[in-house]
């Protein structure tokens, strides 16, 4: 993933954060997509930007073969930490804008604004052409975006707290629960459309202490048009854009488009 100097502090703890996140039924409405847009349903689905596996688990599980790929080695150390026993799901270490595989894939999904991570001119429409190159033809790319109210009144210059618990094992009988908090300073600078994000993560030890660890990321706003234009410089037809996973229309207060592109290819 770019725009981001690693996930060494937040890795371990990515799915704690995010534990309000309704992977089913973003799942369910991928396949809703799948559905609509498809003739059949695809058997091989590649994961960009797959942080932890969480989607990608959880499309496995619903008989894909997946591939998942992330820029992270702390993101995919934890998605194969979490892989089960007969999970034959191929993780890569790749960048998102200009990752190879060995053949096409009947589908395309990309979770959490990812996209936004990618912070330099030209660098969405290099990842959109490089999900075209390795999409079958006809087939279908999904994936979501923050949008520009996001930007601007959620984000913002605002600072935000999270807190969880964590669950100690290391090599004990006995699990211990233990604290976690994560805060984070966001500064939007709308004259770039680049938005910082300085977090701090606070874990708690088995001994009482806590570890600090400090972390510093960057997304980008997009317009739409942005968005649409860098998608039909790469030979993909939009399909829909919607605010949540009932296909809902964006509003103006929307935070999250959710995109369906097909690749279209002669």
């Amino acid at each position: 993933m770019m725009g981001c100097e690693g996930y060494n502090a937040i890795a371990r703890v990515y799915d704690k954060l995010n534990a309000e996140i309704d992977y089913g039924a973003w799942a369910d409405f991928f396949e809703c997509c799948f559905d609509r847009f498809l003739k059949e349903r695809p058997v091989l689905v590649l994961d960009l930007a797959c942080g932890t596996g969480s989607m990608t688990r959880a499309l496995s599980s619903r008989g894909y073969d997946m591939i998942g790929i992330d820029g992270s080695a702390e993101m995919l150390a934890e998605a194969y930490a979490q892989k089960q026993e007969g999970d034959s799901v191929l993780y890569l270490q790749q960048d998102m804008r200009a990752f190879e595989l060995y053949g096409t894939v009947g589908a395309v999904t990309c979770c959490l604004d990812s996209l936004n991570y990618l912070l330099e001119d030209g660098d969405l429409a290099r990842c959109f052409a490089t999900v075209h190159n390795y999409l079958d033809p006809d087939g279908l790319f999904l994936f979501d975006m923050n949008t520009p109210y996001k930007f601007q009144h959620v984000y913002g210059n605002c600072a935000y707290v999270l807190e969880d618990e964590l669950v100690w094992d290391e090599g004990t009988d006995t699990e211990e629960r233990a604290a976690i908090y994560c805060g984070w300073q966001n500064t939007f600078h709308p004259e770039t459309g680049l938005c910082d994000f300085d977090l701090s993560l606070f874990e708690e030890l088995p001994n009482g202490s806590y570890r600090r660890s400090d972390e510093h990321q960057r997304e980008r706003c997009y317009s739409m048009d942005e968005i649409t234009s860098a998608l039909k410089s790469c030979g993909m037809e939009l399909l829909g854009v919607w605010s949540d996973y009932r296909f809902s229309e964006p509003a103006e207060t929307t935070e999250r488009w959710y995109f369906a592109a097909r690749a279209v290819k002669s």
